[in-house]
């Protein structure tokens, strides 16, 4: 881990000369992994240039190429693979399963966004006036200032970087300060695929210093953010206040519904691997369980089982199927949702408490249990290994209290009828629906919330167009 010169300036690695530092940490024991340097104003400034110069070559570099390029890096990601996953499980804590997955995964990524990048087409439109062309052209929006957080460091931050450069846009990517190590080395793998100095920038600072000082500079056309929607809402904000356009990944509290006519096994067990992931730590995870009534029980005790069984532990234990939460911080948050649902009348089926004999961050998994839709981990998002679960008797009953909250990221249901799944799929108010399955993050699928949870998409043809920009071209021959 280079946490001493971790800046990518304009093709080269540097050292932050920001006064701050920032102690990485091993979530597992608590330790530090040692002291990371930060981006000042001047960092930051050498950044914007090298971006705008970056951007003059790429934009002229033909897709083809820059898809040739690009396809040279999601290789060398997947080359990279295991020193990157290695990387994600210290410093962010996730098992190393889980943690293969997402590195293994960025290739696919980079793969998608090179090649829809070659097929990012504009469109002639039929002239009123014989002789005359009208041709729409899609052209890279510019510059980008795009942050990441530390949940997913590789898979959030490879949508954005793989994005960018395919419309022909250069980047500077603000990465998480937690989780460094492996966004360094997914961009050394950029970088020694040829893409050229200045294309892609990376950065890690004071997040507010760094959000600020780049969206209000002229250099940067566009932003995204994937993060907390109170840190969303100032960003857009900003964003809008300098007319930058802006993609916005916040947070979410997906229902899980499950219907009488449901497979009851198959939901519970997917539950529980959907819930437990990442220890909760997942924005598109279902919190808000919705079982209705006559496959209520049934449905708790398989899905108690399933998540009492969970071994949990540190992620570099091959025995490990969930890890510690990213902070101290978080086990405390969990502790107090759980005491304001006993409070409220529910009841903790399993786990409810932090995990003792140990210095690091766990907390276990956790099942309330008849939980009021009064209680606070029903309206607030809980971002960690807590599933709240309520019975229903309708869809019409469980489709308004899903669509209750200001979140609309993701939803899930369960149902073996037609009706009531295209239902579902038609009223619920978020930007993913999977039903009966986990259908969600894949590159050549959308990704995005509705309402409090954002707007625009990353992955898809929508993940590269919100990079490009319109241009009409009307002529006529002289």
């Amino acid at each position: 881990m280079n946490l001493e010169t971790p800046l990518l300036i304009d093709g080269a690695w540097r050292a932050g000369t920001h006064a701050q530092r920032s102690t990485v940490r091993d979530p597992a024991t608590g330790a530090s992994l040692g002291v990371l340097t930060l981006a000042s104003e001047a960092d930051m400034a050498l950044a914007l240039a090298a971006a705008q110069r970056g951007f003059e070559v790429w934009r002229k570099t033909s897709a083809y190429d820059r898809a040739k390029i690009l396809v040279r890096a999601a290789d060398l990601l997947r080359e990279r693979a295991e020193t990157i996953a290695q990387l994600i499980t210290k410093e962010q804590g996730k098992p190393l399963a889980e943690a293969r997955m997402e590195a293994g995964g960025a290739g696919d990524h980079v793969d998608w966004y090179a090649e829809e990048g070659r097929r990012a087409y504009g469109r002639l439109i039929p002239p009123r006036q014989r002789g005359a062309r009208q041709i729409v052209q899609r052209e890279p929006v510019g510059p980008v200032a795009a942050f990441s957080p530390w949940n997913f460091p590789v898979s959030q931050l490879v949508r954005k970087i793989a994005g960018a450069l395919a419309a022909g846009c250069s980047i500077i990517a603000k990465g998480p300060e937690e989780t460094p190590s492996s966004c360094i080395e997914m961009c050394r793998a950029f970088q020694d695929a040829g893409v050229p100095n200045g294309a892609l920038n990376l950065l890690f600072g004071v997040p507010a210093e760094v959000s600020s000082y780049l969206i209000q500079s002229d250099v940067i056309r566009k932003v995204s953010f994937t993060g907390s929607v109170p840190v969303g809402r100032a960003l857009g904000a900003l964003a809008a206040q300098h007319l930058k356009r802006c993609t916005l990944e916040l947070g979410g509290h997906a229902p899980f519904i499950v219907c009488d006519d449901a497979d009851v096994a198959a939901a519970a067990a997917l539950g529980a691997g959907l819930k437990f992931r990442n220890a909760g730590q997942v924005c598109a995870s279902p919190t808000r369980f919705f079982v209705q009534s006559g496959v209520y029980e049934a449905f708790v005790d398989a899905f108690v089982n399933h998540s009492a069984r969970l071994a949990v532990g540190a992620g570099h234990d091959a025995a490990t199927q969930m890890g510690p939460l990213a902070n101290a911080r978080r086990v405390d948050a969990m502790s107090a949702f759980v005491e304001d649902a006993r409070e409220c009348g529910a009841t903790v089926r399993t786990g409810g408490a932090r995990v003792g004999g140990t210095d690091g961050f766990y907390f276990q998994p956790t099942v309330l249990t008849d939980v009021p839709d009064a209680a606070r981990v029903m309206r607030d998002e809980p971002f960690g290994p807590i599933a709240a679960v309520a019975r229903f008797d309708t869809l019409e009953e469980v489709i308004a209290r899903a669509n209750a909250l200001p979140y609309g990221l993701a939803a899930f249901a369960f149902t073996s009828s037609i009706a009531a799944a295209t239902r579902l799929a038609d009223d619920l108010e978020c930007g993913m629906v999977s039903i009966n399955h986990f259908g969600l993050a894949a590159p050549e699928t959308p990704f995005g919330g509705w309402k409090d949870s954002g707007y625009g998409s990353e992955g898809g043809s929508e993940g590269l167009d919100a990079y490009l920009q319109p241009k009409f071209v009307s002529q006529i021959g002289v």
